[in-house]
């Protein structure tokens, strides 16, 4: 069975844009940059309300809450960069 190229060339073009970035998306490094930035601000936040606390201008609910959520900001950040490690260990196992 033939296939005309007209038609080939008619379904590579069209799928073409798909695997184009589209516009307005963020690259790699500007999501690692929002990332590591929401990290900060979430260290941050708990570190005021851990002082608050201490000085006694913060309820223990709040505080509760702010060193959750630093605990699981960075348990995520320990995981991600455990998995990087890893990935990049995979890599150097590869045979050349």
């Amino acid at each position: 069975m033939q296939f005309p190229t007209n038609l080939a060339a008619q379904g590579y073009q069209a799928l073409r844009p798909a695997t184009q970035p589209t516009e307005g998306t963020a690259g790699v490094a500007e999501t690692i940059r929002s990332a590591a930035t929401s990290f900060q601000d979430t260290l941050a936040q708990a570190e005021k309300v851990s002082i608050a606390s201490m000085t006694g201008d913060a309820d223990p609910h709040s505080l509760v809450q702010a060193l959750t959520q630093a605990e699981l900001a960075v348990e995520t950040a320990v995981t991600v960069r455990n998995k990087v490690v890893e990935a990049y260990q995979e890599i150097l196992r590869m045979p050349i």
